[in-house]
């Protein structure tokens, strides 16, 4: 099997589970490529994964190990930006930007937002009524619910809220393939929100720019590229995951019609849909990158100072060796505990936020629309590396 050319394959997706598969039982720890002595891993099974998101043996901030990233580009001075994202520092930087937004993502403060996300579920549900044909579930409901919920939350105009996909796909896409419109959709970003901030600054609103925004001031708390990097990272990741996990869920319903059928007769299995949503079609297939702090062995494989190491989540929630019947999709599974929000310190801090909005979007879905179904034409899984999400949904309503 030639395994390191299939994951750069444009069709990938369709064939990765058995792919994931056939790693597990026969190379868990797989060495995906070498070059410039650094070589790049993925690892595939349940345990090694946890250990490996867990372990502080890897680090996330690769200026550590570097005095200049292994990767560098012409767009140096933006890829800042993205270098200090909460994901990609290690504590005790890590443990400061977290408590910094932590009390907009605890279960009680999620917990309050649910009528507002019941209202924007019931709009975008009479929107779609009023349209005609197949409706796409994604690009009428599945992406407009966390983006709405999401720039509220952060105080983002209404008006801009469509921006951010572009910005976000190409931001997503950049981690596969430089493109030329990397450059110029980051500055757009950037050149976005400092005129946002400067708003912010002269009037002040009760939203989580306006607090990180004092919170900059203050100095010792963020620092001006944190900030960037704080607001871009909650925008991409607050709505990216929950778009995957509204349609990827629902897709699957839509391939097991009595996992459907049984969800219709008892909205008391929706938080457990939901859970065996994330585990059966991962919305994020593989974790942002670690790096060996040392020379080490790891489970057999002799893993060098520097190199990237990757856990590949949605292998790791279809492993045998943890999950009965791992291939299956069945809503009655109990205690799910996989790993789709990640695993120890880096766990998704929006964890609580996309489970309740999912919640949400099946039983607002399945209620108003009891006819729903697959329209003819088969979704395409799009090609992007780290995610699993669906270019488009096509339903038929009625």
């Amino acid at each position: 099997m030639e395994t390191m050319e299939r994951l750069f394959q444009s069709n990938f997706k369709v064939g990765a589970y058995p792919f994931y598969e056939y790693l597990r039982q026969h190379d868990p720890i797989f060495l995906m490529s070498q070059q410039h002595n650094q070589s790049s891993w993925i690892v595939t099974k349940y345990d090694h994964v946890k250990e490996l998101l867990k372990t502080q043996s890897f680090l996330k901030d690769q200026s550590k190990l570097f005095s200049t990233s292994p990767h560098d580009t012409p767009q140096d001075e933006m890829t800042t930006i993205f270098q200090n994202m909460m994901l990609d520092v290690d504590p005790p930087d890590h443990t400061r930007l977290r408590k910094l937004v932590q009390p907009y993502f605890n279960p009680k403060t999620i917990k309050n937002l649910q009528p507002r996300i019941e209202d924007i579920a019931d709009q975008l549900i009479m929107e779609m009524n009023n349209k005609k044909g197949p409706i796409d579930l994604i690009n009428d409901f599945a992406f407009p619910l966390p983006i709405i919920v999401i720039s509220e939350l952060l105080g983002v105009p209404a008006e801009d809220r469509n921006k951010f996909r572009r910005w976000s796909n190409t931001i997503l896409a950049a981690a596969d393939d430089m493109e030329t419109d990397f450059v110029e959709d980051v500055q757009a970003f950037t050149q976005y929100l400092t005129r946002l901030f400067e708003e912010r600054r002269e009037e002040p609103q009760d939203d989580l720019i306006s607090n990180l925004l004092q919170a900059e001031e203050e100095g010792e708390q963020l620092s001006r590229t944190e900030l960037y990097s704080m607001i871009v990272l909650l925008i991409i990741a607050g709505h990216e995951t929950t778009v995957n996990l509204i349609a990827n869920t629902m897709y699957a319903l839509f391939e097991h019609p009595r996992q459907m059928e049984r969800l219709r007769e008892d909205f008391s299995w929706t938080e457990n849909a939901i859970e065996e949503g994330l585990r059966y079609y991962s919305p994020v297939d593989f974790s942002t990158a670690r790096w060996a702090e040392k020379d080490m062995e790891f489970h057999g494989k002799h893993i060098q100072r520097g190199d990237l190491v990757l856990a590949s989540l949605s292998s790791a929630n279809r492993d045998e060796s943890k999950f009965e019947r791992a291939d299956e999709f069945d809503i009655t599974r109990k205690e799910v505990q996989h790993v789709a929000f990640g695993f120890g310190i880096h766990f998704c801090l929006g964890a609580p936020l996309a489970r309740l909005e999912g919640k949400i979007a099946l039983e607002k879905l399945l209620n108003a629309f009891p006819d729903i179904r697959l329209a003819e034409q088969k979704p395409n899984w799009r090609p992007v590396f780290l995610l699993r999400g669906l270019d488009n949904l096509y339903v038929n309503i009625k």
